[in-house]
């Protein structure tokens, strides 16, 4: 999680483990839970363990992110001193996942972190030309 001012500035952010990394854990850390799809299993109350799991991971994720998200906006209007609230923009390829269970993504942009890399590349590659000319 990441907080950016209206100028692009990084303030700071949050660290936690991703929804992929927690459902890696389970399977690789435990000795009888097996790897599952992230997807939603439609209940909270599972009563198997595939679907267990399937909850635990989505939708804890999805409160989390909820809880963090909330508390992050509280911050920077705090920091910001404005009364606008701030666009939440979720990245990455389960980004859309997460997105149906929660209220406070305003925008789902998959590719934003690549493309942000790609940006970098591409002026350092320019940069790089200059100093080798």
């Amino acid at each position: 999680f990441c907080a950016i001012t209206e100028n692009y500035e990084y303030l700071g952010g949050t660290i936690a483990p991703g929804i992929k990394i927690s459902s890696d854990a389970l399977f690789e850390k435990t000795a009888k839970l097996p790897k599952v799809e992230l997807e939603e299993p439609g209940h909270v109350i599972c009563k198997n363990t595939i679907e267990s799991m399937q909850s635990g991971l989505v939708y804890g994720h999805m409160g989390m992110i909820d809880f963090i998200v909330r508390k992050m906006k509280v911050e920077l209007m705090k920091i910001s001193s404005s009364e606008k609230e701030p666009l939440v923009i979720a990245t990455g390829g389960l980004a859309t996942l997460i997105n149906n269970g929660v209220d406070c993504i305003d925008h789902v942009d998959k590719m934003l972190t690549l493309e942000g890399l790609q940006m970098i590349y591409e002026k350092n590659r320019r940069v790089g030309r200059k100093c080798t000319e």
